[in-house]
C-alpha cells in the first residue's frame, strides 16, 4: 500500500516525523477497513483520510509535541474539501436522474 503524497506535508504541519506519520496512516487504513468492512472505494478512502487526520491531530496535540506545532490544524480543510466534492457529485447525480426520469424533457403532448 502506498501512502498519500501529501503525507510529508501533513507531518510537517503537525510537527511529527514522516516515519510516525506513515505509522499513523497505516493505523488509520486498518481502522477504516474494520469500520467500513471494505478495502477499497470512495467511502473507504474518505474514512481512512478522516481517521488519519484525527489521529495526527491527537498526536500533535499531545504534550510531547505541543511546542512543535508549526501551523494551524489541517483536518477541517480536508473535511470541507471532501464535503464540497460530495456536493458536486450529488448535484450531478440528481441532474442525471432528472434527465433520465423525464425522457420527454419539457415537451408538451399535442
Amino acid at each position: 500500500m502506498q501512502a498519500p503524497k501529501i503525507l510529508p506535508r501533513i507531518a510537517s504541519k503537525a510537527g511529527i516525523s514522516e516515519e510516525l506519520a506513515l505509522k499513523l496512516w497505516r493505523r488509520a487504513v486498518s481502522e477504516s477497513e474494520c469500520l467500513s468492512g471494505k478495502a477499497d472505494g470512495p467511502e473507504y478512502w474518505g474514512l481512512a483520510l478522516d481517521r488519519f487526520l484525527a489521529i495526527v491531530e491527537e498526536e500533535a496535540g499531545s504534550p510531547a509535541h505541543y511546542g512543535l506545532m508549526s501551523g494551524p490544524k489541517v483536518a477541517w480543510l480536508w473535511r470541507q474539501q471532501s464535503r464540497m466534492s460530495l456536493l458536486s457529485i450529488s448535484a450531478a447525480q440528481q441532474a442525471w436522474q432528472g434527465a433520465w426520469g423525464n425522457p420527454g424533457g419539457n415537451q408538451k403532448a399535442a
